[in-house]
């Protein structure tokens, strides 16, 4: 790390630098936690090949395909997930809605694979439409996945599951989509923070050619 005052010529402000090469992994990692942020979660559950149920939030996760749909999420290091989405091949991703919010950090936990992190949580399951593993019965959102593939990386793993079924309340649905003001969903910043979704706002893409067409965009766009 440099101090603010080794920041280039011309910045606009101060910059505090953070080079991977002059830190220790677990540093750098805070660092990267703190600023790819929000995070969305996947409450991953999936089974061990004993059929045990495992449930625990990965905050390294998105769409990774969309045909065929397929979705991804990190294991750092051999956690249990990754161990039973080989095992077995199928898992499904959950949403955290914001009344979950103690009960998806306990599920981070590291309990032993024997145990269940949805039980002793306190997390009800049921059975999915398509696939073995089961989902969170409080979840309004879950994804239903078989194994695609996973690559390694350095020390983490990413699993890619391709989407085989998608279910979500149907309170929450309306036009046809699922609505963000009816699911709730917490998200993962730095360290021990999480956050809530917040304001919302909205705003339309802007096609070039009415770009093109009408300078006053360009204009406005610049001015703020």
């Amino acid at each position: 790390m440099t101090s603010p005052d080794d920041s280039p010529p011309g910045s606009s402000r101060p910059r505090t630098s953070f080079d991977p090469g002059d830190m220790r992994p677990r540093d750098f990692y805070r660092v990267m936690n703190s600023v790819v942020v929000p995070r969305p979660i996947a409450w991953v559950c999936s089974r061990s090949a004993e059929g045990v149920h495992n449930l625990a939030p990965h905050s390294f996760y998105t769409v990774a395909c969309v045909q065929p749909p397929v979705v991804q999420f990190t294991s750092v290091g051999r956690k249990d997930s990754l161990n039973n989405v080989e095992a077995t091949g199928d898992f499904t991703v959950n949403l955290v809605p914001e009344e979950l919010f103690e009960q998806a950090n306990a599920t981070g936990t590291d309990f032993p694979p024997d145990q269940s992190e949805a039980e002793a949580a306190g997390v009800r399951l049921e059975p999915s439409e398509k696939v073995a593993a089961m989902r969170v019965a409080q979840s309004p959102v879950s994804i239903e996945c078989t194994l695609h593939s996973t690559l390694r990386l350095g020390d983490s793993t990413v699993v890619f599951g391709r989407v085989e079924w998608v279910s979500v309340f149907s309170s929450a649905v309306r036009d046809g989509r699922p609505r963000i003001e009816e699911l709730r969903p917490l998200a993962r910043l730095g360290g021990n923070e999480w956050c809530t979704v917040g304001d919302l706002r909205e705003i339309p893409r802007i096609p070039y050619t009415r770009w093109a067409e009408d300078p006053s965009i360009g204009e406005q766009v610049r001015n703020g």
